[in-house]
């Protein structure tokens, strides 16, 4: 199955919208909104204007941006105060099943090792899909040799048996130059990692090691624009913000069915399920015993329904209308457990088919 599939009927009429610039934007290093991991689930050392605990999220970078805007605006409109920080994904589900954060950002759904861990500590969760993202494969705007790669070609390059034999760009395409290839990516706490490892080497968490790794997507970003020779991927957000500083890289899946040939991510590939392996749901986790505090009802509703503008402004794809009405059922219903079985990454989901329960 593929985006594609799903989005034929979900996304039907819904017209693709280009990156805005706005007073939210993906690439912030340090927020006013970060705050330190309090020690029970949405509570923190200092309380809201209306004397509740704050709403703790943490965990992926690719969502964070979201969050961070999200909580900017809901804050304007309610007494209440979020704190969002981003440790990873992996991060952000350590601390969801120890109990220190209400709400976790994931780009990849929950493992069946972290769901063993959140019972472990009688912690389950509400997943919540929030919105599309495709994985940016980028290299420095100086790079005059990279036009396109392929699924394969990537796979050659970021395999385990990789280290060591390529390392130049070279030994990965004949007529390359011969110069060492310096790779950037994200860091192994990262869904965003898990999920390019499922998508591209075929192994979810197996890579080669020998390259720059970060939790944190600026630091790729600034690695990569400054080095002739880099090479790295990340979610598309950070490089829509950062696009006169990258130079993207189409890629072909040799799929016919999504696409002749090499193609780039944009919100218009990402949406109609067409920039293939590299496009996924990212989510929200919420700890179900944070959500019978009013305020996190209330954080959440504001997410799914009138806070999803916020979503292109910051460089994402939005759900249909009808994903996010069935992700709000689902969260009102307080309906534990993951969509994809506790699996992890899953490449090509149907997902308004899984929201829907087929």
């Amino acid at each position: 199955m593929t985006f594609k599939l799903s989005l034929a009927v979900a996304l039907a009429g819904v017209a693709a919208v280009g990156c805005s610039k706005s007073e939210h934007s993906a690439p912030k290093a340090e927020s006013a909104q970060q705050a330190e991991a309090p020690a029970e689930p949405g509570a923190a050392k200092t309380t809201a204007k209306n004397g509740a605990a704050p709403i703790a999220i943490d965990g992926s970078s690719t969502v964070f941006p979201i969050s961070e805007a999200m909580a900017e605006e809901f804050q304007k409109k309610s007494g209440a105060r979020v704190t969002v920080a981003a440790s990873g994904t992996g991060g952000g589900f350590k601390k969801l099943c120890a109990k220190e954060i209400a709400i976790a950002g994931a780009s990849r759904p929950i493992k069946p090792s972290e769901v063993e861990a959140c019972k472990a500590n009688a912690v389950e969760s509400v997943e919540l899909p929030i919105a599309f993202d495709g994985i940016a494969v980028v290299v420095n705007p100086k790079n005059s040799w990279v036009d396109k790669m392929t699924v394969a070609e990537l796979k050659k390059l970021w395999t385990p048996e990789a280290q060591g034999k390529v390392k130049t760009w070279a030994d990965v395409r004949k007529g390359w130059p011969r110069e060492e290839i310096h790779l950037f990516g994200a860091g192994v706490d990262s869904g965003t990692y898990d999920y390019f490892t499922k998508a591209i080497v075929g192994e979810e968490h197996k890579s080669r090691g020998d390259y720059t790794s970060s939790e944190d997507d600026n630091v790729l970003v600034k690695g990569i624009s400054t080095d002739k020779l880099a090479l790295g991927f990340f979610g598309f957000g950070y490089y829509a913000e950062n696009k006169s500083a990258l130079k993207i890289v189409p890629i072909d899946d040799g799929d016919k069915s999504n696409g002749d040939g090499a193609i780039a991510p944009s919100h218009e590939t990402i949406e109609q399920g067409t920039y293939q392996p590299l496009s996924r749901p990212i989510f929200l986790y919420v700890d179900k015993s944070a959500a019978e505090r009013k305020e996190v009802q209330e954080f959440v509703s504001y997410y799914l329904g009138e806070g999803t503008k916020l979503i292109e402004e910051v460089g994402y794809v939005k759900l249909p209308a009808q994903a996010y009405a069935l992700a709000k059922q689902r969260f009102d219903e307080r309906k534990g457990g993951s969509l994809f079985a506790g699996d992890g990454s899953r490449v090509g989901v149907t997902l308004t088919d899984l929201l829907a329960g087929k």
